[in-house]
């Protein structure tokens, strides 16, 4: 098998303007928009829808231009690809996880039982899956102006078809379906700007995120093929959920002997108040002022916490981001980090309400990475689902883990630890996909396929 990294030290400056803005910038707030996936039946009708849709793809550097009333991403599918009529020779040359898909990697990823791809929703994990499309604006005319710039983009060709729709928008104080204040952290990648986030952690090389550039290995990816579809694209796993509101309310307050004590076991369990205090820089009690400092509530480590006493190390937010807290490991947390952009979708449950009334409610993914084995895969099938790297044995997330009613959760203390036992499943995996969101420039190079793009491929 051909070597598929070169090494390097040189750094080049982002192509921000080529990058698609979804990958760098974070959604507005307040946001609202829709997912929409498509369906490709002829490859020269795809091929023409891409060409009227292109100039519509919002690139990184224009995210904030006022005059930007939407925007628009997006992503292919492997199946999406081959609808295309891709050249073999660079549809060989992707990862072997995007080649296979989300569904069919699900024992990899523990999706099993409840979360299995055979209680999904269509057209995830189906062949039908081609194109997604995620479309953010920042009030109902603007995002309605731009899903009507999407449909006039197929409107008259016959062999596109709209398989799946799903509208989504922030909740009251951009907080998430559990109540907890959303969006908190994302890496800061060398070389972009502004930050989305404030906080302390060193710029994590380009490369991890976008291709074209080094990584923390100092390495330049070389697949797939020809540069020009790869060069400032990357990989997105798209992750549907459905979060158990009510289901998480009850157990709480069955651990629980007042609402304080209540508040405190789910700050446990997620690693951070409801406002976005960090357990770390707030042990004992919420901080809403530290919750909404942009910069503040990211700027903590583990390293005076290394018991766990303040945050437990199972805590939701340590285990997907365990910091510095496996720096006596030879783990390169950095080298597992991805980009989150969340978005939620359905109604707030009603505070005090402890049944579930029927309404589907929940949050979608966005995960974005150069390399999702050893990021989104590693850190769902490593950190989410097992507990060996924290000494917990088979120990899951407590918020999005695949407990069965038979879930434990432990939280350090002195003298004597707590062990909350029989942890429902709170977040259900309603479907997923594996895309990849190819640079500006490789949309048009898709768009243009032929004799041209066949002999390029295979340089």
């Amino acid at each position: 098998m051909a070597d598929t990294t070169t090494l390097t030290t040189h750094v080049p400056t982002l192509e921000v303007s080529d990058i698609q803005a979804t990958v760098l910038r974070p959604r507005p707030s307040p946001y609202l928009g829709q997912y929409v996936i498509l369906r490709i039946d002829d490859a020269a009708q795809g091929r023409e829808m891409l060409r009227r849709m292109i100039p519509h793809v919002a690139p990184a550097d224009e995210w904030w231009v006022p005059s930007l009333a939407g925007w628009l991403g997006i992503a292919f599918t492997f199946e999406g690809l081959k609808a295309l009529e891709l050249p073999q020779a660079s549809l060989d040359s992707f990862p072997i996880e995007f080649k296979q898909g989300m569904a069919a990697r699900a024992a990899i990823l523990h999706d099993v039982g409840g979360n299995a791809p055979a209680n999904w929703e269509y057209p995830f994990g189906t062949t039908d899956a081609h194109i997604a499309l995620a479309i953010y604006a920042q009030n109902e005319q603007d995002l309605q102006r731009v899903l009507e710039l999407a449909r006039r983009t197929h409107h008259d060709l016959a062999q596109i078809s709209v398989v799946y729709r799903m509208p989504f928008g922030e909740l009251p104080e951009g907080r998430n379906p559990f109540g907890f204040k959303d969006g908190l952290h994302n890496p800061q990648i060398e070389g972009s700007a502004p930050a989305a986030h404030g906080g302390s952690d060193a710029p994590i090389k380009a490369g991890e995120f976008v291709m074209g550039y080094p990584d923390q290995l100092g390495e330049t990816a070389q697949a797939p093929i020809p540069a020009e579809l790869r060069q400032n694209g990357t990989f997105v796993a798209l992750r549907k959920f459905h979060m158990d509101v009510a289901a998480f309310r009850r157990y709480l307050r069955e651990q629980a002997s007042s609402s304080e004590e209540e508040e405190l076991l789910a700050a446990k369990m997620v690693g951070r108040w409801r406002s976005g205090a960090p357990l770390v820089l707030a042990p004992d009690r919420d901080d809403p002022a530290l919750g909404a400092d942009a910069k503040g509530n990211n700027d903590f480590s583990y390293a005076d916490d290394r018991k766990g006493l303040k945050c437990p190390f199972s805590a939701h937010v340590r285990r997907v981001n365990p910091r510095d807290a496996l720096k006596d490991d030879i783990v390169d947390v950095d080298s597992h980090r991805f980009i989150r952009r969340g978005t939620n979708y359905g109604p707030p449950l009603p505070e005090g309400v402890l049944e579930d009334d029927g309404a589907e409610r929940g949050g979608v993914f966005l995960l974005i990475g150069a390399h999702q084995r050893q990021q989104f895969e590693f850190v769902q099938s490593q950190w989410v689902a097992d507990g060996n790297f924290i000494s917990h044995g088979t120990e899951q997330d407590p918020l999005i883990g695949n407990n069965e009613g038979d879930g434990v959760f432990t939280i350090p203390k002195v003298p004597v630890r707590r062990r909350l036992h029989g942890l429902p499943r709170f977040v259900a995996v309603r479907g997923g996909e594996y895309c990849f969101m190819p640079g500006l420039r490789a949309l048009r190079w898709l768009a243009g396929l032929g004799e041209d793009a066949e002999q390029t491929a295979s340089h």
